[in-house]
């Protein structure tokens, strides 16, 4: 879908200097409560699934139905903001390119996602180029966790995206400029991407671009109703 492509939030990685995430790599959206992490994280989905990528939504505290109903309602919120009359054919792609894997009550652990990656791609002939991690509390959880992830993105050869929660009252910033709760993980992770909101808007800033330094031009403004980029 070029027309969504054209103003997905991911164009922030545009002006990044590989252009994009990349297989074996983690990358992170930080955002506060209330800001639009969950449409950007979906968003970020659907510019996958859109690129012709297939991909695997990681849910561990939603089920599948609770995380398909967040793709519908945000797949209609992008259809009556570009305007298109047939759909079919684009909500097809979604279902044929996106797996859900919801693990609740604390069932998820490494070995498990592996056994179900290896599945998915030995019997169903669906081999991940993305996943979503959704549920990952970035405050409670160990490092090891995370470079157990880094070790799944290189074996499966994946890019892995995450959200992480960030709060208005806890303002630590480490001395790469990458803040909490992200500041003692960041060398894990090859893209960083802040949501941030001022009085001007909803902005998308850049604050950690594989080995590349960033600049404050490196952010993209946000339709704070639709969480597209504005062009």
């Amino acid at each position: 879908m070029k027309d969504f492509i054209s103003v997905s939030p991911l164009k922030i990685l545009e002006k990044s200097s590989r252009k994009g995430l990349g297989p074996g790599n983690l990358g992170v959206l930080i955002a506060r409560a209330g800001v639009g992490k969950t449409a950007c994280l979906i968003h970020i989905a659907l510019d996958k699934i859109f690129r012709h990528q297939k991909l695997v939504h990681v849910s561990l505290d939603e089920g599948p139905e609770k995380v398909t109903s967040y793709y519908n309602v945000i797949f209609s919120d992008l259809v009556k903001a570009l305007e298109l009359r047939e759909d079919y054919e684009y909500r097809a792609q979604v279902d044929r390119n996106r797996m859900i894997l919801a693990y609740l009550k604390q069932s998820f652990d490494m070995e498990r996602l592996r056994t179900n990656l290896r599945n998915l791609n030995e019997n169903v002939q669906f081999k991940a180029d993305a996943l979503i991690v959704d549920g990952i509390d970035f405050e409670k959880t160990e490092r090891t966790l995370f470079e157990a992830f880094k070790g799944v993105a290189e074996e499966f050869k994946v890019e892995i995206w995450f959200s992480a929660l960030s709060h208005r009252h806890i303002s630590q910033v480490n001395e790469r400029g990458i803040p909490h709760p992200c500041h003692e993980v960041d060398d894990l992770f090859s893209i960083i991407i802040q949501l941030q909101p001022d009085a001007s808007g909803v902005y998308l800033k850049l604050l950690k671009d594989h080995d590349a330094q960033t600049t404050v031009q490196n952010s993209v403004r946000l339709d704070p109703h639709t969480f597209l980029a504005v062009t």
